[in-house]
C-alpha cells in the first residue's frame, strides 16, 4: 500500500464572535415562519399521517413559493409589526447601555419578562 500523499496544512478557522448579550432583543422571525406556524397546523389536520417535520417543511416552502403576494400581505403585517417592537426595544436596550444603567443581572430579569 502507498503512503497517502500529504495534504496541504489547513489554515485554522477563525473562531466564531460570542454568543452577545443574552439581555439583547432577540430578532423577529420573518415573514415566512409566521406562515409556517398557520400551515403546519392546517397541514397536520388535513394529513394527521405525516409526522416528518421535513416533508412539512417542503410543503410549506412549495406552498409559500406559489403563493401570490396578495396572500402573504397578512405575514408580512405581522413582521413589520414584530420588527417595529423589535427596534423600539433594542433602542431603549442601547439607551440603557450606554448609560451603564443595566447591571450584569437586574435588568437581565426585567427584559426578559
Amino acid at each position: 500500500m502507498a503512503p497517502r500523499p500529504s495534504s496541504p496544512k489547513r489554515k485554522p478557522r477563525p473562531k466564531p464572535a460570542g454568543k452577545g448579550d443574552p439581555r439583547a432583543p432577540k430578532k423577529p422571525p420573518t415573514a415566512f415562519f409566521y406562515f409556517m406556524e398557520d400551515f403546519r397546523k392546517i397541514y397536520k389536520q388535513e394529513k394527521p399521517s405525516v409526522k416528518s417535520m421535513q416533508e412539512i417543511g417542503k410543503a410549506c416552502g412549495e406552498k409559500w413559493n406559489t403563493m401570490a403576494f396578495e396572500e402573504k400581505v397578512k405575514y408580512y403585517d405581522i413582521a413589520t409589526e414584530k420588527r417595529a417592537e423589535f427596534e423600539k426595544a433594542m433602542i431603549e436596550y442601547n439607551k440603557k447601555k450606554e448609560s451603564r444603567e443595566m447591571s450584569e443581572e437586574s435588568d437581565y430579569d426585567e427584559l426578559i419578562s
